[in-house]
């Protein structure tokens, strides 16, 4: 408990410092007043659109574990996304929580291969998403485009990396047969090593049924990813319309985009400190500083805190369980 409170209070505190140094250095300015003037009803619904992509979110593991062979209920689903909400809050890079989700799920009597197999195949439906978004959204409005062209090419580099590891897996497990008999010879127990090899196997046969399932499913799969993430991406508009402001949909779209590959980076807690800064950078273009620091708080209050807040109380279980195993 100790050390998740420390983790929790350091990757709060590095987002709060990251507010206060856009404050000192820009002209951005905030108050109680400014920030109780924002229509409380698009308040409401930027809230709304955040506890959507949670739901969406949750449908989708639902449906992938179901394609893997494996029956959840939406409830154990939906604690599972706000659990693993919670821990990437908390640790480097937005995409921390996978390792909490492969472990309920494998609590719940999938192996822990197939539990795998599931969480990386979200991870590849929204890193598609983000590419394919990415590349219409820079096209249809040239915000930023030189930079959001950087971050997509070196994005599209460790994807395409990532996905020739895992076809080596898929049609050539020889090879992998013979690194795990290397490892059994260098190693004393025997019996670990066992244990990660049948996980791979079960996670290539895991992989390789969902690869079949997902074609079957695959407009299902991309609508769904679809509105996880234009649900998120949504809610700086949603704040902005309530500050009686244009919402900018199209630049702000194509900012969320390029800031939801940045904060994949593994740097910072929950990407504390990355999110603030970058999001000071894309919307001070099209934003005026009056307003630009109340959203950059509202937002992160919102898509951040929240989740912490919320998730927290799910993943208090999962995560001492984890930690016994």
């Amino acid at each position: 408990m100790n050390e998740r409170l420390k983790a929790t209070l350091f990757a709060a505190l590095m987002s709060l410092a990251s507010i206060i140094f856009i404050l000192y250095y820009t002209d951005a300015d905030i108050s109680w007043e400014l920030i109780s003037r924002v229509n409380g009803w698009f308040l409401l619904l930027a809230v709304a659109l955040h506890v959507l992509s949670w739901i969406l979110y949750s449908l989708r593991l639902k449906l992938l574990a179901s394609m893997a062979g494996h029956q959840i209920t939406f409830p154990l689903s939906f604690r599972c996304t706000l659990a693993s909400n919670f821990l990437a809050a908390i640790t480097p890079s937005s995409a921390g929580g996978e390792p909490l989700r492969i472990k309920v799920l494998a609590d719940d009597g999938m192996s822990y291969g197939a539990a795998t197999a599931v969480v990386i195949s979200e991870r590849l439906l929204d890193s598609i998403f983000f590419l394919t978004s990415l590349a219409f959204f820079l096209m249809v409005s040239g915000f930023f485009a030189g930079f959001g062209l950087k971050v997509g090419a070196i994005f599209l580099l460790f994807l395409l990396a990532f996905l020739a590891f895992l076809r080596q897996l898929i049609i050539r497990p020889k090879r992998v047969a013979r690194l795990m008999e290397w490892i059994k010879k260098k190693t004393g127990n025997r019996a670990i090593v066992l244990t990660i090899e049948r996980e791979i196997w079960l996670f290539r046969d895991a992989g390789i049924q969902l690869a079949k399932e997902t074609m079957r499913c695959l407009p299902v799969l991309v609508v769904m990813t679809a509105l996880i993430w234009f649900s998120d991406f949504l809610v700086p508009s949603a704040l902005l319309a309530g500050m009686a402001q244009d919402p900018s949909i199209l630049l702000s779209v194509t900012a969320q985009n390029i800031l939801a590959i940045v904060s994949l980076l593994p740097l910072t807690p929950g990407a504390s400190g990355i999110a603030e800064l970058g999001m000071s950078y894309l919307y001070s273009t099209f934003v005026s500083p009056a307003l630009l620091l109340p959203l950059i708080v509202l937002w992160r209050l919102i898509t951040y805190f929240f989740n912490i807040v919320v998730g927290a109380a799910f993943a208090g279980a999962a995560i001492n369980g984890m930690i016994k195993k």
